[in-house]
This record gives C-alpha cells, sequence and structure tokens, in this order.
C-alpha cells in the first residue's frame, strides 16, 4: 500500500480513538453526576406529551398502521418472513474499539441495483430490490420467492418515498381512518394510496442494536457524538468467533415452511396508553435534574464544538445535501429477537426500559435527508400475533432526546405492529433516538437516502478505468506497459488499486459473498473487479521493474 495513504489512514483511526475515548470519559462523568437520578421523559399517557412532540420534536412523524394499505401490509410481512426463512438476515462481524465483534441484529441490505452501504467499517453490498428495471429484469440472479419478496419491499419503499413527500408543515400523526383508494397495489409493482391529510412517522431508528461486553449500546454518529453509544448503530454481541457464518442460532430449524402465507390480521385502531416503562413525571423530577443543568449542559455545548469531525479517510467530502422529492435507495432490513439478545441493558438516563439500540444518529446519509421505518412485530414463528397477549407488554417503543441537552424531557412513543415512523428535517442531526425493546420478535425496514456518491458499482468500475488508462497492452504480444511514469499519474493509479482492494474486494470476499448463494447479481462484476484489480498488480509490477532499471549504475563506454 502506498506510505502516504497508509499513513492519513492511521493518522484518522488513532484521532477516531482519541475521540471515541473523550465519549467514554464524558458518559462515565454522566453517569457520575446523575447518580440515582433520572432525566424527565414523557409518554402517550402523559399530560404535556403533546405540546413537547410540537415544540421539541417536530421533525418527528408517526403514521399509525391502520393507516397504510392492507394489501401492502400483507406483501411486505410476508416478504421480511420469506427472508428469514431463507437465512437472508445475517449477522455482521464489525470493528468496534479495536475489536471484531459480532452485530446482534440480524440483517440485509436491499436497494438499487449496484448500490452498497457502508458502517463500522463494513460494507454491505444490496440485493436490488426487483423494481422491474433494465438493470435487473431478465436476470435470474434469486429464485422467484426471493425475487418477490425484493419487489414487495421495493413497493413499500416507494410507497414511503411517496408519504414523505406529501407531508405538510405541522404533521404529526396520521389517525386510523379509511385510506382513500385504498391499498389497490399496481401490478409493474408501484404502490399508491392517498392518504389521509395527515401522515406521521418517526426515527430512522438504525436497527442496529449492538453491544459491546460491558454491554453498553453504542454508535457512530456522523455530526455529534453522543458520550455513550458510539457504536449503537450496529448492535454487537460478543468478539470475534470461530467457525463459518450462520444466521442466528436455531432461526432455520425453528420457521415453518407456512410462515410464507401470512395472514392479513385486523389493524388495530386502540392507541397505546402507557408501556412498561413508566415514563418520568416532570413534577417529580424537575427540582434534582435543575440542579445539574449549569454543569452537564456547559460540558455538553463544549465538547460538541470539540468533537465536530474525526471522520475516517473512508468518508466522503464534501457531504452531500438532501433536496426534494424524497427517493431512498436502500433499505437495511433488521431482525431482533429480544430473547436471543444476552444482556440488554437499562436505558441510563431516563429510566425508559430495557434497549434493543442504544441514543445514537444514524450515519452515512445525505444530509438532512428524511429516514422512513416501518414497523413490524413478529410474535411467533408464524408471523402471527398471539391470543390473549398483553399489548403494554409486547410493545416495542422508540425513545428521543435532543442531543447534548438535558434541559428538555426526552420522548418515548410505543409502536403498534405495522406502524411507519419518520424522522424528518434535520432531526437525525440535532437528536438522538434509541429503540425500547418488547418482548416479542420484530422486524423492521429501516429506508434511507444513503451517501453513495463513493459507494456504488458504477463509480468503482469508473474508477477502475481510470487506473487502466495509463495501462498499455501490445495487441501483437499482448506485454504491458506504462503509457506515462509521471509522479501524480502513478500515485492516482495506487490509490485507485488500494482502493478496489480494501474498500470493495476484501470487503466482498470476506463477507459480501455470504449473500451469493441467494442472489448472484453481485457475483459477475466482482469478479471483473478482481480482474481489474490483477491488472493495476501488472502495473505496479510495471512501475518496479522500471525503477530498478533506472537505479542501476550506467556502464561507461
Amino acid at each position: 500500500m502506498n506510505h502516504e495513504t497508509t499513513s492519513t489512514c492511521e493518522r484518522d483511526k488513532h484521532t477516531y480513538q482519541f475521540l471515541l475515548m473523550i465519549c467514554f470519559s464524558q458518559r462515565r462523568r454522566l453517569l457520575h453526576e446523575l447518580g440515582d437520578q433520572k432525566i424527565p421523559f414523557l409518554g402517550p399517557s402523559n399530560r404535556g406529551f403533546q405540546q413537547l412532540w410540537d415544540s421539541s420534536y417536530s421533525g418527528l412523524v408517526l403514521r399509525k398502521s391502520c393507516s397504510v394499505p392492507a394489501e401492502l401490509h400483507c406483501r411486505v410481512q410476508a416478504a421480511l418472513l420469506t427472508l428469514r426463512r431463507k437465512g437472508c438476515l445475517l449477522k455482521d462481524l464489525v470493528r468496534v474499539r479495536d475489536r471484531d465483534v459480532f452485530t446482534a441484529v440480524s440483517r440485509a441490505l436491499l436497494g438499487e441495483p449496484g448500490h452498497t452501504y457502508r458502517y463500522l467499517d463494513t460494507r454491505l453490498f444490496a440485493i436490488p430490490w426487483h423494481s422491474e428495471d433494465t438493470e435487473v429484469k431478465g436476470q435470474n440472479c434469486c429464485d422467484p420467492d426471493l425475487r418477490i419478496a425484493c419487489k414487495a419491499l421495493w413497493e413499500l419503499n416507494t410507497f414511503l418515498c411517496s408519504d414523505v413527500s406529501q407531508l405538510k408543515e405541522g404533521d404529526r400523526l396520521a389517525q386510523c381512518g379509511k385510506v382513500e383508494g385504498e391499498a389497490k397495489v399496481v401490478e409493474e409493482g408501484e404502490t399508491e394510496s392517498k392518504h389521509s391529510e395527515d401522515s406521521k412517522n418517526s426515527e430512522g431508528e438504525d436497527s442496529e442494536s449492538r453491544q459491546s461486553e460491558e454491554g453498553d449500546t453504542e454508535s457512530k454518529h456522523s455530526e455529534e457524538w453522543d458520550i455513550e453509544s458510539k457504536h449503537s448503530e450496529e448492535g454487537c454481541s460478543g468478539s470475534k468467533q470461530e467457525g463459518g457464518w450462520e444466521t442466528e442460532e436455531g432461526e432455520s430449524s425453528q420457521v415453518k415452511p407456512s410462515e410464507t402465507s401470512v395472514p392479513c390480521p385486523g389493524w388495530t385502531t386502540e392507541a397505546f396508553s402507557g408501556t412498561k416503562a413508566e415514563p418520568v413525571g416532570l413534577e417529580t423530577q424537575e427540582k434534582p435534574v435543575a440542579q445539574l443543568k449549569h454543569s452537564l449542559s456547559d460540558y455538553h455545548i463544549q465538547d460538541k464544538e470539540k468533537h465536530a469531525g474525526g471522520q475516517g479517510c473512508s468518508q466522503p467530502s464534501p457531504p452531500q445535501v438532501h433536496t426534494s422529492p424524497v427517493k431512498f435507495n436502500v433499505t437495511l432490513l433488521n431482525y431482533m429477537d429480544p430473547t436471543q439478545m444476552s444482556q440488554l441493558k437499562e436505558e441510563p438516563y431516563y429510566g425508559m426500559g430495557k434497549m434493543a439500540v442504544g441514543w445514537h444518529h444514524d450515519e452515512n446519509l445525505i444530509t438532512h435527508s428524511p429516514v422512513a421505518v416501518y414497523n413490524y412485530s413478529c410474535h411467533d414463528d408464524k408471523g402471527e400475533c398471539s391470543e390473549g397477549s398483553s399489548v403494554e407488554k409486547s410493545c416495542w417503543r422508540i425513545g428521543l432526546k435532543v442531543a447534548w441537552d438535558i434541559h428538555t424531557p426526552g420522548l418515548m412513543l410505543p409502536l403498534e405492529s405495522g406502524d411507519c415512523y419518520y424522522m424528518k428535517d434535520d432531526l437525525n442531526n440535532t437528536h438522538q433516538h434509541c429503540v425500547l425493546a418488547g418482548d416479542t420478535a420484530r422486524f423492521s425496514s429501516t429506508h434511507r437516502v444513503a451517501e453513495c456518491s463513493k459507494g456504488t458499482l458504477t463509480y468503482i468500475q469508473s474508477r477502475c478505468q481510470e487506473a487502466l488508462s495509463n495501462l498499455h497492452t501490445d495487441p501483437e504480444t499482448g506485454s504491458h506497459s506504462l503509457v506515462t511514469l509521471q509522479p501524480t499519474a502513478l500515485q492516482h493509479c495506487e490509490e485507485i488499486h488500494n482502493e478496489v482492494e480494501f474498500e470493495w474486494l476484501r470487503q466482498y470476499w470476506f463477507q459480501g459473498q455470504r449473500y451469493a448463494r441467494f442472489c448472484s447479481w453481485w457475483t459477475g462484476p466482482m469478479e471483473q473487479l478482481e480482474k481489474d484489480w490483477k491488472l493495476m498488480e501488472t502495473m505496479v509490477g510495471q512501475l518496479q521493474d522500471t525503477q530498478l532499471i533506472m537505479s542501476q549504475p550506467r556502464k561507461m563506454i
């Protein structure tokens, strides 16, 4: 690898580790200052909940399950169960605090053909969602059941893009009501539904609950560093393990064939009135918390200024800014089963309950782009709701807080199966969110506008062509030679050579190719990418030979 490139990466790595160390020290300081006290938060049953939502969490929008077309529910839930039954939801091996850990959450990436999504030094390669685009049509890259499942999630993506784009200023909640033009999903795959005039949805919950050995769920942030959750974005459990890649333990054997057909349940209109974690009233907490406000909020503001930057060398620059209309290019599917997630930790600041995903910002997104999440609680192996189960007991919730601020109470929002929630405007930058575990398994489909300026197949193919333009092949002998020996051109080629190897080939052959047994879309392009890389290796050899010849002393005649 080029020495200068290596030095830059090492510098960024050390900077990141230093900032991360500061974050954890601040987390300890905050918890020490709080002691046994908790910051107030409000739930739906608390007085002032709606006013708090309107004043401090206006970017959060909820669309109730009953205002989403019933046919779309059935297609999407059948798709999620199909993906789980086929073993497509896998745990990733990621790098957290210089340790290799497996994510506690099983996941898969679907999206536009040739797109990838990067998190925690891991690149995910999108399974195309078969939207009848010319790039996918006619290619038998996966079996019919998987194609149907991917297309259903594309239909959901189309619905969410339309819904988010139509949100009006002040929208908070789409109530249960008759959906005009009810549930007509067009045969070509387009889902259309005229919405009840309000639409609501909350948070781009990166259903990535990862827990370090201490059990802290932490997350990488794009702009602000939360003290307790540097990596909650990807739920990780334990250290690097031996053996092959597997789906969740026992999952394949427990899923029955009947899982592919999902009954369309009646979508309840009853709102949640409470949850297991009792919201902390403002009246009981105001006095002790007020004593902490001055000291804590002061250093929060200082730390926020200190921690700007610190991104790794692979991060694109400068950031793109989102403009309308909304077009989500990927969805990160997540499957979480609290019974299989050991040592879920209590939410430490507000007392909201057990966390499946810790406090975090969603990362690697176009600036100010919205995030849309479809929530599906799966009550048994067939995806059916168990009779007599308590709504309150099985409820999953999301928590929100204003980043670096203890003056504003937190917000806790219960979710019914089939609810969607959106995080719009700059809410993802100014606030943090967490996912609070229910008692049942849960799928989430998190639709986002990923920052893919350096993360598409088209991009890396064009980079290969740039590098190979400096390689001449003799048509008669097939021998290779360099077109130019200019230092800038050679350095440019070496940078591309390293990018292809470390950002694409190693990532794919180490983890990405696991998905080849479900979908072969990436197989051909990655094989061609490897051939291009080998040609670049030839260029390196040509350069070394040239340098060796030039370094030899000339003989005097």
